[in-house]
């Protein structure tokens, strides 16, 4: 199977689950659902290493470093198991990272990617020169 295919299958599938997700009486009240879906397919496919439709320890451990919080293979293992619900599965699905950001359970790994946004916004506010001090900003 070439690559194109495997990626291509996997959207199928992330579209046919996100539709579940759409069409789910749970998820009614959530505010602007389609978009969430869609940002979170990007997300997760961003890092799924492997191009098999899941997140693997490694995936997982990439997308920590690339936010700079960098875990020990423990630390990941135990992230690993809050989002999956305590299985002894070794990779994330994506029907299980959806209900990780969806779901009311705060893992660990939600809070990250959550904050992950607010931490950019504060940067690109902070980019640019220091605003000019006056004498009476001295101590």
């Amino acid at each position: 199977m070439s690559l194109y295919s495997k990626v291509e299958k996997h959207q199928k599938t992330s579209y046919s689950i996100n539709e579940a997700f759409l069409s789910d009486p749970q998820y009614a009240e959530e505010e602007d659902l389609a978009s969430k879906l869609e940002m979170f397919k990007k997300k997760y496919m961003e890092f799924d290493l492997n191009d098999k439709g899941e997140i693997d320890i490694m995936g997982l451990k990439r997308m920590l470093e690339k936010l700079g919080l960098a875990k020990t293979h423990l630390e990941l293992k135990k992230m690993m198991s809050e989002v999956v619900g305590g299985t002894s599965k070794d990779t994330i699905s994506y029907n299980d990272f959806l209900d990780m950001m969806l779901g009311k359970r705060n893992a660990i790994l939600k809070l990250i990617l959550m904050f992950e946004g607010m931490g950019k916004e504060q940067e690109q506010k902070d980019a640019g020169p220091p605003s000019r001090k006056t004498f009476s900003d001295l101590p």
